[in-house]
C-alpha cells in the first residue's frame, strides 16, 4: 500500500474547491486530468455525496464521495480494475485569514492485483512527482474557473 501526502495553497475558497471537486458534468477532464469525460459515470449524486466511476488510460475506480463535512472530503474506492483495500483520496481544506485556502491531499493506493501493485509501486517512487503536478494543475484550474 502506498500513501502520498501533498499540499497546496489556493485562492479558491473551500466552497469553490468543493464545487469544482464535485462537478461531474462535461469538461471534468479540464479540472481533473485523470478523469476522462468518456469514462465518467455518475451512478448517484445527492446534496453531500456521490457514487461515481471515473478514470483514464485504462485505469478506473468507482468512488464514494462524501462532502458532508465540507472541510474534510473523503473519496473511498468501492471498486476498481487496479485499486482495492483502503484506496481512496482525502482532501482537508483550511481557510486562512488572508483569504486563501490550504489543501492537504492524501492519496492511498492499495493494489488489488498485479497491475495495481505495479502502479502502487510506481506511485511510491517516481509517481509522487507526477501526481503532485496533476494535483497542482487541478488546483489551478479550479482557481481559474472561480
Amino acid at each position: 500500500m502506498t500513501t502520498i501526502h501533498l499540499h497546496a495553497n489556493t485562492t479558491a475558497t473551500p466552497e469553490q474547491f468543493v464545487e469544482g471537486l464535485t462537478d461531474f458534468g462535461p469538461g471534468r477532464a479540464e479540472l481533473f486530468g485523470n478523469s476522462a469525460d468518456k469514462d465518467l459515470v455518475v451512478h448517484e449524486k445527492g446534496v453531500d455525496h456521490a457514487d461515481v466511476t471515473e478514470g483514464s488510460g485504462g485505469v478506473w475506480e468507482r468512488l464514494s464521495y462524501d462532502w458532508s463535512n465540507p472541510r474534510h472530503i473523503v473519496l473511498r474506492t468501492t471498486d476498481s480494475n487496479a485499486w482495492g483495500g483502503n484506496s481512496g483520496h482525502t482532501y482537508d481544506l483550511t481557510p486562512r485569514a488572508d483569504g486563501t485556502t490550504d489543501i492537504a491531499y492524501t492519496v492511498v493506493r492499495d493494489g488489488k492485483n498485479f497491475r495495481g501493485r505495479v502502479f502502487a509501486g510506481l506511485f511510491a517512487s517516481v509517481g509522487k512527482g507526477v501526481l503532485a503536478k496533476t494535483f497542482q494543475k487541478s488546483v489551478h484550474a479550479i482557481e481559474q474557473r472561480s
